[in-house]
Parts: structure tokens; C-alpha cells; sequence
């Protein structure tokens, strides 16, 4: 009987070993993914990281050498008669303590221990400076408010969200219905206009940037917002082409079942083509507003003088030249400025990758 235990138990190990090495193959692997790409995450949000912990430091902290950590650490301190000593660890006796310095010399000190500050004062013989300080975790967040107020960022920010969703809305309007007639409407040599409106894209902006800037001051639009939000009422070819191809995938009878309900070209654009595009148009907003939100040298040419109407990119860069002794300011605002982009990309995230992968990879 045991024989034949053993018999059916070997053939069962045997016939369900392939399942478990698939099992444990597909668990090695997706455990080697895994963790490959929390490493590169790690990798790849340190410079991040390290922003924010110079954001949170004091300029003591910030001074200290070059093998401290990289926390903000600072000595802790023992309030005693109205005064903050600093903490050591002092050896007595053969056994280590935390002991606040009361006073010191070149030969001996005197501490007391806030554990038990009744036992009262106590005379160490030996150079202070050879004692390590006791520290602990000290972030100093004030550094953002102090940020805050320095550079106005009310201001900026109200500026950049002006700018940005001006042009965005621009953007969407324009290229959405030049896409539209891209993919629906039969032009006369629409195939070589769409060459053309996409050889644009290989054009540098440095060879049109004396023109254009010429034109903008002939009809006074320099020192205004205007040449950094009307221009993108009139469309740009890497929208363009992002919409057309998408609008392409749409198929054509639900254009034909709209046109026979009496729907025309526009009422077909508004209930057939913008609901069904959503992701290739938040994308492109997506795209447009953080391009716009980290643009630098259309700001600078066209609104130098005017510091009232400076986005953040100019803001911060204005800031860092002043505040260039404060590497925790800089990094403060830095991050307080990298925060609407990113919480947008958060929130439009699912929508967002689906459009690109629809738009940039299948097609």
C-alpha cells in the first residue's frame, strides 16, 4: 500500500512540475522587471531627490563638508537657563553619553546631561573638538514661504496660466480644424500642402527669430503678451500632425450616417470627431501647456523690461542671478515652479499616454 502512495505522489510531482517551473519562470521575470525598473526610477528621480533636499536646508547645513549626509541634519540642541548648548557624545568612565556643553576650554569642558539635569554639572578633561556632535533630522521648509514671498510667485504664476491656457485654447482651436480639413475635406493638392506645412517642423526657430521679432515691433506688440499667445492661433505642423493622423483612424460612415441625419463639415466636427479624439486632443494640450509653461527665451526678448508681466521660467532665472549665494532658494523655487506640470501630467495621465501611444506608435 505505501508503495503505491509513493507511486501516485512521484506521478503527480511529475505531471504538475512544468505548470510550477512556468509559474516560477513568469515569477522570475516579472521580478527581474520589477526591480530593474524601480532602479532605474531611483536613478532616474535622484537629481529630484537631491533638489529637495538642498530645498530644505539651512546655509549652515549647507555649508558643512562635503562627506556629510545628505539629509538635512542638524546639532541638537538642550535649552538650560535660557541658553541652546549643543549636544556631544562624550565618553566617561568607559560608557558614552549625549551631554549638553555648558562651557569650554582648550583642555576641559563642563557638560551636564539633560537626561538627569539634577545631577548637575560635569567636568570632562580633553579638546571639545574632538567630540561629535549629537545630530538629528532638521528640514527647514520655511525655506518655500520665504521663496514665495521673495520672488512674488502669485504673480508669475498668474502670468505663466495666462500665457499658457491662452495659447493652449489657441493651439486646440487652430490645429483641430486644420486637421480636420487635413483628413476630411478632398483639397486640391492637399497631400503636397501637408508636405509642406510638416518640412516647417525642421526649421530652426534662430532663422525666423529676427523677422519675426522685427514684425512684432513694427506693430508695437513688443512688451506685451501678444506675440507669445496669438501666434498659436494659426496652428503649428506637429499638432497638426498628431490630430490628422488620428482623425484618419476614425471611420468615414460615421462622417456618412451623420451627413444622411443632416449633420454638415462642422456639426460632424463638434458630435462625431472631437468625442471620439479626446486623447489625441488632451495631448496635444498637455504638450502645448508644458512647452509654454517652460518657455524661456520668448518671454525674455519679448518682456524684457517688464517685470510685471514675466512668466516663472524668466522669474526664477531673474531670481537665481540675485539670489545666487542661496542654493536653497533657487532649488525652493524650482520645485514650487515644476509643481502645476507635473500634478497636470498626474491628473491627465491615463488620457495623455493613451494619445501618444495612438498617435506617435501605431501610427
Amino acid at each position: 500500500m505505501a508503495t503505491t502512495v509513493n507511486k501516485a505522489t512521484y506521478n503527480k510531482a511529475v505531471n504538475t512540475s512544468p505548470f510550477y517551473a512556468v509559474q516560477l519562470r513568469k515569477f522570475a521575470t516579472y521580478g527581474l522587471v520589477t526591480m530593474f525598473a524601480v532602479l532605474f526610477l531611483l536613478v532616474y528621480l535622484s537629481p529630484l531627490a537631491n533638489m529637495f533636499m538642498v530645498a530644505i536646508r539651512s546655509q549652515e547645513q549647507l555649508s558643512q563638508t562635503a562627506d556629510s549626509s545628505i539629509f538635512p541634519m542638524g546639532a541638537k540642541k538642550y535649552e538650560y537657563k535660557g541658553k541652546q548648548l549643543p549636544i556631544f557624545k562624550v565618553e566617561i568612565d568607559g560608557v558614552t553619553r549625549e551631554l549638553a556643553q555648558v562651557s569650554a576650554t582648550r583642555r576641559s569642558s563642563v557638560f551636564i546631561d539633560p537626561a538627569n539635569p539634577e545631577a548637575g554639572e560635569i567636568t570632562w578633561e580633553g579638546n571639545w573638538r574632538t567630540l561629535e556632535p549629537v545630530q538629528v533630522m532638521e528640514a527647514h521648509f520655511e525655506n518655500f514661504a520665504e521663496a514665495w514671498e521673495l520672488i512674488n510667485f502669485p504673480r508669475l504664476m498668474g502670468n505663466t496660466l495666462f500665457i499658457a491656457v491662452t495659447g493652449m485654447i489657441g493651439t486646440l482651436l487652430s490645429c483641430i480644424c486644420v486637421a480636420y480639413a487635413f483628413a476630411r475635406f478632398p483639397i486640391p493638392g492637399k497631400n503636397l500642402m501637408f508636405i509642406i506645412l510638416l518640412g516647417t517642423i525642421i526649421l530652426p526657430g534662430q532663422v525666423t527669430l529676427i523677422p519675426t521679432y522685427a514684425f512684432f515691433a513694427s506693430i508695437k506688440w513688443t512688451g506685451t503678451w501678444l506675440p507669445l499667445i496669438v501666434p498659436h492661433f494659426f496652428a503649428n505642423a506637429y499638432n497638426v500632425f498628431l490630430l490628422r493622423q488620428y482623425f484618419l483612424t476614425l471611420p468615414r460612415e460615421l462622417d456618412e450616417a451623420a451627413m444622411i441625419d443632416g449633420a454638415g463639415p462642422f456639426r460632424i466636427l463638434l458630435n462625431v470627431i472631437i468625442p471620439q479624439s479626446w486623447a489625441a486632443i488632451i495631448s496635444v494640450g498637455v504638450f502645448h501647456f508644458v512647452w509654454s509653461w517652460n518657455d524661456f527665451f520668448g518671454p525674455l526678448i519679448y518682456l524684457l523690461g517688464q517685470k510685471e508681466l514675466q512668466p516663472v521660467s524668466v522669474g526664477i532665472q531673474v531670481f537665481n542671478f540675485q539670489y545666487g549665494q542661496r542654493p536653497d532658494l533657487i532649488q525652493a523655487t524650482s520645485l514650487m515652479a515644476m509643481a502645476i506640470p507635473v500634478i497636470i501630467f498626474f491628473l491627465a495621465q491615463r488620457v495623455f499616454m493613451r494619445g501618444v501611444v495612438i498617435t506617435g506608435v501605431e501610427k
